[in-house]
């Protein structure tokens, strides 16, 4: 007769590190500030060859590393330390996929300040700092600097969906920010124009990534708010990538509207978002995306794919499909006029 297992007895230990969880964001930015990863990767894997690599006391970086292995970013055996997997693809400065920069404005006052008024956000249902939206707000040029390389990958897979299906001629690039959609779905299509909305001091990144990628004769720019600025018409695709997730049903859906009548009869508007379960904690960063748009909108939310098939039908797109190309952690989903 087998014994019952039993469960483990009640331990505050996991408590203690959510509310120390801080720590491993400064940590991150230290390392990546440092340069540890790189250094390591580069072969200094001792604490004593990583500090004379990276100009830091000796007790500093073993302390760093030591911390960084417990928290799984890096291994260690007979002292020497080594990249785990993932911190050799994304943090060392020398790959290609490096993605340290994210840092920046994951990591950059704003975003920290708006998390920490987060009780006040829950009380008000919407978020306790200043307005997001102003069109001059640096935020948005560092959002569109620094978190580029996240978006590299999601950007080919959405360009590879659309070009399945049909060419796209005439692309309409909401919220364009870096531009890389836009960029990619260019690439992939010799033909398509593409015309790339957002604030002008962000576009000035767009134009930028448009001419390193060859495609600056095929890239125009509409300056402004997607919600003010004229669109347009004749459009074979309408790129919505990470927009619908900052507003409310409602603001999403006047401006589905808009989209709709850009579009030509069976055009299509690719909406990209980080799109949890019905059951709202599933998957894991999609489900807690929520929390981000809580802290940092007046009324975001991370929708469900019933949400914005409901929100694209009621502006009066006749089919929304989820997309089986995958475009992790976001998925893509395409609405149809």
């Amino acid at each position: 007769m087998s014994a019952t297992p039993q469960s483990a007895p009640p331990n505050p230990e996991r408590i203690f590190n959510a509310i120390n969880a801080f720590q491993l964001t400064e940590a991150m930015k230290a390392a990546l500030v440092l340069g540890v990863f790189t250094s390591i990767a580069e072969r200094a894997t001792d604490a004593a060859s990583i500090a004379r690599s990276v100009s830091a006391s000796e007790r500093g970086v073993r302390i760093l590393c030591d911390y960084l292995t417990v928290k799984g970013f890096l291994t260690k055996a007979d002292g020497r330390y080594a990249l785990e997997q993932d911190s050799a693809l994304f943090l060392n400065r020398n790959s290609p996929a490096y993605v340290g920069s994210i840092a920046n404005f994951l990591a950059s006052d704003h975003h920290r300040a708006a998390h920490r008024n987060i009780t006040e956000a829950v009380r008000r249902g919407g978020c306790a700092v200043n307005d997001p939206f102003e069109p001059d707000d640096p935020v948005w040029v560092l959002f569109a600097r620094h978190m580029m390389p996240m978006m590299r990958m999601p950007s080919e897979n959405l360009a590879t969906a659309l070009i399945k299906e049909a060419p796209a001629r005439k692309v309409l690039d909401i919220a364009a920010g870096h531009g890389l959609y836009g960029i990619a779905v260019a690439r992939h299509n010799p033909d398509a124009h593409i015309y790339a909305l957002d604030w002008p001091k962000v576009l000035e990144v767009a134009t930028e990534n448009a001419h390193e990628a060859g495609v600056s004769a095929r890239h125009h720019l509409i300056p402004g708010s997607a919600f003010d600025a004229p669109f347009g018409e004749g459009y074979d695709v309408v790129l919505i990538s990470n927009f619908l997730h900052h507003f409310d049903r409602e603001t999403c859906i006047a401006f589905l509207r808009k989209v709709h009548a850009s579009l030509i009869p069976g055009g299509r508007a690719a909406i990209l978002e980080l799109v949890p379960n019905p059951d709202r904690v599933t998957p894991p960063t999609p489900a807690a995306f929520s929390l981000i748009m809580l802290a940092s909108t007046p009324s975001g939310d991370a929708y469900t794919f019933a949400e914005l098939a409901s929100m694209a039908q009621a502006a009066g797109f006749s089919r929304v499909i989820p997309s089986d190309v995958p475009v992790m952690p976001m998925q893509l989903v395409l609405a149809y006029k």
